[in-house]
């Protein structure tokens, strides 16, 4: 659940403090549970609701500004470490992309939502939510493909 909102607001303290928001939430709507679907399915769109209400907010109030990610050194040598700086270089691309972007990403692969439910969340139609997921795939590899390239050059 904390991963799910961190991809959503990308900011670690945020996403703690909306995990401890939602679990108050989930306890006090308990009641609220109609068992139709599985609990951690019911919390987790309390999760994804909470993440979106905060970027709501968010944008009404402050501009967002671009945060930059230390990545950590790798070793060519170890297979396990190249595969922890990808993961790494996949996370920092991820966090470059706009907000909309960065969120329907997040949903659909890592959440494993549909578009149709995408759509339904977001309060946005089908059709925006695929277009925009096809934009923010195209932007991520655009993203990877020009770090990998000035990365190539700086070695230099």
């Amino acid at each position: 659940m904390f991963n799910t909102s961190l991809r959503i607001v990308n900011d670690t303290a945020e996403a703690e403090d909306i995990m401890q928001e939602s679990f108050l939430d989930a306890f006090q709507r308990l009641n609220g549970y109609t068992g139709e679907g599985s609990f951690g399915s019911w919390m987790k769109r309390i999760v994804i609701n909470r993440s979106l209400d905060y970027l709501r907010k968010l944008k009404d109030t402050v501009p967002l500004e671009e945060v930059e990610h230390e990545l950590s050194d790798s070793s060519e040598d170890n297979r396990e470490e190249e595969i922890l700086f990808q993961v790494a270089e996949v996370k920092r691309a991820i966090s470059e992309l706009p907000e909309d972007y960065r969120v329907i990403l997040s949903l659909f692969l890592l959440e494993g939502y549909d578009h149709e439910e995408i759509a339904h969340i977001l309060h946005i139609s089908n059709q925006l939510s695929r277009t925009r997921y096809s934009r923010a795939r195209q932007k991520l590899l655009g993203l990877m493909k020009d770090h990998s390239f000035q990365k190539m050059f700086s070695a230099n």
